[in-house]
Order: C-alpha cells, then sequence, then structure tokens
C-alpha cells in the first residue's frame, strides 16, 4: 500500500498531466481547424503546433517516468523499460526546446527592428527555411536520442553484470543507476537554445528600447501596434527563459536527491515543478497569443450559450 504522500503525489501529477494535455492539445487542434479551413499555415502556427505534439509527448513520458520513479524505484535497477524512457524523455525534451527556440528566433525576426544586413537577410528568409529547420531540430534530437540509448544500454549491460558477478565496486561505480531520472541527463547541448532564446531576448529588449525612444520623439497619443508585439514577445520569450531555467535546476535536485535525508519527499517535489515546463509556458503561449486567446473566448462564450438554451 502507498503512504498519503505518495497519494497526494499521484493525485497531483495526474492533474497535472490532465492539464498539460487539454493545453497543448488544444493548441495543436485549434491550428490544425484554422489549416483545415484556410487551406494553408502560417510559419508561426506551423511551429507551434509542432512544439505542441512534442510537449503533449514530453508530459506523457516525465508523468509515467515520476510515477514509475516514486512508486516503482526497484523498476530502475531491474527492468530495462526505463532505457527506453530515457531515450524517448531525450527525444521529446529536445524537439520541445528546439522548437521553443525556433519560436523565440522567428517573433525577434518578424517584430524587432534593426537595419544590420544579417538580420534582414534572416527576416526576408525565415518563412521559406522554417520547415527545413524544424527537421533539423527533429534529426538533432533523434541523434541525441538514439546516443543516449547506446550509451544507457550500456549502463545497463554493465549494471546487470556487476549484479550476476556480485563485485562491489562494480556495484559502487553503477548503483547511480537506481537514482537516475532521465531530466538529470547532462545535456550540454541544450545550452545552445538556452543562449540562442537569451540573445533573442536582449535583442528584442534593445529593439523595444529604440522603439520607445523613436515614439517619444514622435509622439502622438495612439496605439502603438508595434511596441505591443515587442511586449508580448519579450513576455513569451521570458517565460521560456524561466521555465528552463527551473526545470534543469529541478533537474540538479533530482541527481542528488538520493544524497538528502528526505530522499523520497525532494524527489516527488522536484518531479511535480519540472512538469510545470512543459505545462505552464503552453498556457502562457495561449494567453498571450491573440488567435489562441480570442478561440478560447470564443469556445467559452459558445459554451455559455448552450448552457443558457
Amino acid at each position: 500500500m502507498f503512504h498519503t504522500k505518495e497519494n497526494i503525489f499521484v493525485i497531483i501529477i495526474t492533474g497535472e498531466f490532465i492539464i498539460g494535455m487539454l493545453g497543448n492539445g488544444y493548441i495543436g487542434l485549434v491550428n490544425w481547424i484554422d489549416w483545415n479551413k484556410k487551406k494553408k499555415i502560417s510559419s508561426i502556427d506551423f511551429i507551434l503546433t509542432n512544439l505542441a505534439i512534442s510537449r503533449i509527448c514530453l508530459i506523457g513520458v516525465m508523468v509515467l517516468n515520476g510515477i514509475i520513479m516514486v512508486l516503482y524505484p526497484d523498476v530502475y535497477a531491474t527492468n530495462k523499460l526505463m532505457v527506453i524512457i530515457y531515450a524517448f524523455w531525450t527525444l521529446f525534451n529536445y524537439l520541445s526546446v528546439w522548437f521553443s527556440t525556433c519560436l523565440n528566433v522567428f517573433y525577434f525576426l518578424k517584430i524587432a527592428s534593426f537595419s544590420h544586413p544579417l538580420f534582414l537577410w534572416l527576416k526576408w528568409r525565415i518563412d521559406r527555411v522554417v520547415h527545413w529547420i524544424l527537421l533539423g531540430c527533429l534529426a538533432i534530437s533523434l541523434l541525441v536520442s538514439l546516443i543516449t540509448a547506446l550509451e544507457l544500454s550500456h549502463d545497463y549491460r554493465f549494471y546487470k553484470m556487476a549484479q550476476h558477478k556480485r563485485n562491489i565496486t562494480e556495484m559502487l561505480h553503477v548503483s547511480r543507476i537506481q537514482y537516475f531520472d532521465p531530466v538529470t541527463l547532462p545535456h550540454l547541448l541544450t545550452v545552445v537554445p538556452f543562449a540562442v532564446s537569451l540573445i533573442s531576448f536582449l535583442l528584442l529588449v534593445r529593439s523595444l528600447w529604440r522603439h520607445t525612444e523613436q515614439m517619444k520623439l514622435h509622439a502622438t497619443g495612439c496605439r502603438d501596434p508595434s511596441r505591443e508585439a515587442h511586449v508580448r514577445a519579450i513576455k513569451i520569450v521570458t517565460s521560456f527563459l524561466f521555465f528552463l531555467f527551473l526545470y534543469y535546476v529541478l533537474s540538479l535536485m533530482v541527481s542528488f536527491s538520493y544524497l538528502m535525508k528526505e530522499h523520497k519527499l525532494v524527489l516527488m517535489f522536484s518531479e511535480i515543478v519540472l512538469i510545470l515546463y512543459p505545462l505552464g509556458h503552453s498556457l502562457i503561449l495561449i494567453i498571450i497569443n491573440n488567435k489562441l486567446r480570442q478561440a478560447s473566448v470564443r469556445m467559452l462564450m459558445c459554451r455559455k450559450i448552450a448552457c443558457m438554451i
């Protein structure tokens, strides 16, 4: 039987799973319906749709991993299924991070205003190459997940060999696999998309500052769409950077949780907070993105009218 804290953990993580699936499913559904109506899809909607799909898969893998890790920790040391879960987590995690970075760069190129030739060259070509960029992200993610799967398979075989031989030294060397969680993988390559998003954020802020200074010289008192677009884009990129930073800080906590006195409690707390990254950022996208927000308002209005009838 599971204790009260395990039951609370399952309830919370199940709630996060449902909210995450509904939020990301909503993003994909709205863009898919719009795609069917117009028979074409914009670059931004194409990125958002692929991002939502990757996060649906990521949340599913994270919830499955969290439940097994907390409720059935022995599986980590005895079941090769975990190697498969690690590999799939790596794939969908990388896809989510890279697609989010593409979204941040796209917002930057479309909204920011610079006269540098490289910026203008990228701004002009981004719509034409966005599909190829996403395919490149997919190729990178598949490659890294394959390398991860091969490495973990090797560790797993070595661990089973050590168990069979009952060699204490070898067991100490590989015992880390018992506490190993996919979110603790030292994915150094994630520094690249994080740095790209950070640069996009700083350049957006600079572009907004320059635009604001220019508007002060030509103040008209009218609504400023460019400034509003800058602010929305900055909010989206900031939320991504915040959630991604929190995501990897908590990953480190999971990695070293077995050294703490309340190991299981720390583990459960970390797993709950980790899912906020693919969940929270998607909800912010719905709130900030005009089309997604307006579609949700129309949906609520239709439901309200239906209830009144």
